[in-house]
């Protein structure tokens, strides 16, 4: 009997240590909670070292675009010796430094928060990676539309009432309806310009006769059938002159 007892808290004992483990494993491993991802061009060259960086947004996972609904699009990210610094260069990443960071250079900031965090509890938390590409999608030319919305728009899709764009848009106009439907994904930014600021939106808040620019990065020989279902990178409210030449 008395063998029987102390087996059984032997057994308790291992019990609550492997659930112990399993806990602590849990709250070092950095897999807990949502992953945010936010894709933007460096503002100023962070250098050696950096506790931060700041970033101009152009995109991201849905729930880190939805964090920055109401937000500024440039936005600072907090480092710590824990953050991966990745470099790629020519399509192969090395382990770097913020040092090795330009001003200009095309980064994705991925963070670990709780779900449903502000964006400011998101940035108080020091990215688990910070990856420097240096320039964003150089081998897939810029169509760029201009044109009216009727109203809020979903499902995907921006109905657009194309006015102007550049070069490559135009050329692949000809002969089209004015009429034309843009596809947007999670990573998708939209943004509000208002006194030459840009606010992020979603695109719910879009308006009636609102002037928008839609930005899609496509292969150069694309349609426009096949450059409609390229998700657009970027989508602008009321931005400033943009350049129909670009």
């Amino acid at each position: 009997m008395k063998l029987r007892v102390i087996l059984a808290f032997a057994a308790a004992v291992a019990c609550l240590a492997a659930v112990g483990g399993a806990a602590a494993a849990g709250r070092g491993g950095g897999h807990r909670g949502q992953l945010y991802v936010f894709n933007g061009t460096v503002l100023t060259a962070p250098g050696a070292g950096a506790g931060s960086v700041s970033v101009q947004v152009e995109g991201g996972n849905h729930a880190a675009l939805k964090a920055l609904i109401g937000a500024p699009q440039s936005q600072v990210f907090k480092l710590d010796p824990s953050t991966r610094v990745m470099i790629w260069s020519h399509g192969v990443p090395h382990a770097g430094n913020t040092s090795e960071i330009q001003q200009g250079d095309w980064v994705t900031v991925a963070i670990r928060a709780p779900h449903g965090s502000s964006l400011q509890q998101i940035e108080s938390s020091a990215a688990s990676r910070l990856a420097d590409h240096a320039a964003p999608g150089a081998a897939r030319p810029l169509w760029l539309f201009i044109g009216d919305v009727a109203g809020p728009q979903s499902g995907g899709r921006i109905a657009l009432h194309v006015a102007s764009g550049n070069w490559k848009a135009l050329h692949a106009m000809l002969g089209q309806p004015l009429d034309q439907s843009f596809a947007y994904d999670d990573g998708t930014i939209f943004l509000l310009w208002q006194g030459g600021v840009p606010t992020v939106i979603g695109p719910s808040q879009l308006r009636a006769g609102d002037r928008i620019t839609v930005r899609i990065r496509a292969p150069r020989n694309s349609t426009l059938a096949q450059v409609e279902a390229t998700p657009a990178a970027h989508v602008g409210d009321h931005e400033p002159a943009p350049k129909a030449e670009e």
